[in-house]
């Protein structure tokens, strides 16, 4: 997927003794967005810590990189042949050697060591200094800005397509506020600009603006305008879009003391494992204070100031927690932190409320599994057949008063809430809505300039791909319906194998709550006994599913 940015100048930061001025390039060729005002001197340090933990994830990627010992292991088997020949040839004499030679080959080394230390101390420092002044070429994607009537939200992706951020600040986080135009834009971002908001203080005078110049100029030709084109994977795109989708479905929710969350990232920092599992496991007691295993080292955390609110008891496991060290910088400021867990294994979702302002930071189940192909978000969430007209009337409300609830959208258009929840559903993954999980409303937001093809992205994996050919072909059998007790519908069925194998039956259990949402499932095909609900619905639940909308 191509995308194309020009932008007039680039983004800076003027500083001086008294003022700060920030001014972010957008994206001429998007619909004009701008805005301009003052920070409120109090929030200044929370809107520095909270920008500064978003460049953290934008240029984070944590996976692994195995060592390439390709030559190594193409050498060693040209060679290993003679090697072991010359071996047991020569046993006897080299057991007699082996030993001062051993001894004179760690003198040597010892030696070496000492005469290598500067040059790897100097190697140190060059590649500190690369990645420093090229930073940039860890960024895949400038961070996106979107301006509302009530609110400034920046969003970004990791390269590693794990975590997801997102900083929105309310005007009244602004005094001054001048004239804007309501929209969604791409800024120039730089690691410049990251070194330059370390310099925001609480005495000076911070003036935040998003240039309008780029958008008067007539000529394109104008010196000051440079353009950049990126290529970029299908998976960071879907893996984008479905973190609204994620957001919106239901979840253990619990909020943190900042202190808390302190004692997480202490622990993390003090500890380092070596050995499985990784995880942090969450004990959830009504009534009781939040607990937190640490595995391996079985270090339990209880959070004394953080009572669990829920009305069930539950316990859940997270990976990939040294994520969470994004979130350190942002203690100090915070006034609580709200998580929202969606299972064992399942994505996870830390919103740290500053003043007047909210981070939100996604994670996916762990860091290797990135939100593109494991999650499946967008399988689960609502998804009825919604026609042209529906979603188009949808879209025009929505975009008209640029945030609304679903309850409300559905009111306006007298429109049933569930079809209205699938139209959402349906622009969220076409980039054009995002979930605001703190105020619990749909907002517009057109994430690129041109409109994604959502054809190309219509099925997120090959379970959902093989789920609509078992529909075509009919190969549900003894297809079950019934009320459950607290609401909800349990569906059941005996669903073909595959299109290529309809002897053999899978039978198959679905949950949807009173969304439609899937909240539970199982099935005895080979794909769920392996992953469960880990890696999303087996195309035998999608099946059930895409049925049960049609009755």
């Amino acid at each position: 997927m191509k995308f194309e940015y020009r932008y007039f100048g680039n983004s800076q930061v003027n500083d001086s003794a008294t003022a700060t001025n920030m001014q972010f390039a957008p994206d001429t060729l998007r619909t004009p967005t701008y805005f301009a005002a003052t920070l409120q001197p109090t929030l200044a340090l929370a809107y520095r810590e909270g920008i500064s933990a978003m460049h953290d994830v934008v240029v984070s990627d944590l996976r692994t990189q195995p060592k390439d010992r390709t030559a190594y292991f193409a050498w060693l088997a040209e060679n290993e042949a003679s090697l072991l020949a010359d071996f047991m040839a020569q046993e006897k004499e080299l057991r007699e050697k082996i030993t001062p030679v051993r001894a004179e080959l760690t003198r040597v080394q010892n030696q070496k060591a000492e005469l290598i230390k500067p040059f790897y101390k100097a190697q140190r420092a060059y590649f500190d200094y690369l990645y420093k002044e090229n930073r940039s070429m860890w960024i895949v994607l400038d961070p996106v800005i979107t301006v509302h009537p009530d609110k400034v939200f920046f969003e970004c992706f990791s390269r590693d397509e794990s975590t997801y951020a997102s900083l929105s600040c309310r005007h009244s986080v602004f005094k001054h506020l001048g004239e804007f135009a309501c929209g969604t834009t791409n800024i120039d971002y730089s690691s410049e600009l990251y070194d330059e908001f370390q310099k925001i203080r609480s005495y000076k005078e911070t003036r935040f603006e998003i240039q309008a110049d780029g958008f008067k100029v007539q000529t394109g030709h104008d010196e000051q305008y440079h353009e950049a084109k990126i290529d970029l994977p299908d998976s960071w795109m879907r893996g984008f879009l479905q973190v609204s989708t994620a957001m919106s479905l239901p979840a253990h929710k619990l909020d943190l003391h900042p202190m808390d969350v302190h004692g997480i990232c202490h622990i993390l920092r003090r500890k380092t494992e070596r050995v499985g599992p990784r995880s942090i496991r969450f004990i959830l007691e009504p009534g009781q204070p939040i607990t937190m295993l640490f595995e391996p080292w079985g270090i339990k955390l209880v959070c004394q100031r953080s009572v669990f609110t829920g009305k069930e008891a539950a316990e859940v496991r997270i990976w990939g927690r040294r994520r969470l060290l994004t979130l350190e910088r942002l203690i100090a400021v915070a006034n609580k932190f709200t998580v929202m867990l969606m299972g064992t294994g399942l994505p996870s979702f830390w919103i740290a409320h500053l003043p007047d302002m909210d981070y939100t930071l996604g994670l996916s189940g762990w860091t290797a599994n990135d939100w593109s192909r494991a999650g499946q978000f967008d399988l689960l969430a609502p998804r009825l057949d919604v026609d042209d007209a529906t979603a188009q009337a949808v879209a025009h409300a929505l975009s008209s008063q640029w945030s609304a609830s679903t309850t409300s959208l559905a009111q306006q258009l007298q429109i049933d809430s569930k079809l209205v929840a699938s139209a959402l559903t349906g622009l969220m993954q076409a980039g054009r809505v995002v979930y605001d999980a703190v105020d619990q409303v749909a907002r517009w937001r057109d994430l690129v300039r041109e409109p994604i093809n959502v054809a190309s992205l219509r099925f997120a994996s090959e379970r959902e791909s093989l789920a609509a050919q078992l529909v075509h072909k009919n190969l549900l059998l003894d297809l079950q319906s019934a009320n459950l007790a607290g609401g909800g519908i349990e569906w059941k069925a005996s669903v073909s194998a595959s299109i290529t194998n309809t002897k053999k039956l899978s039978k198959t259990m679905i949950r949807l709550d009173n969304d439609d949402r899937l909240v539970e499932g199982n099935c005895s095909c080979d794909y769920y006994v392996r992953n469960r609900m880990f890696r999303g619905p087996c195309e035998h639940m999608l099946a059930i599913r895409q049925v049960a909308n049609n009755k």
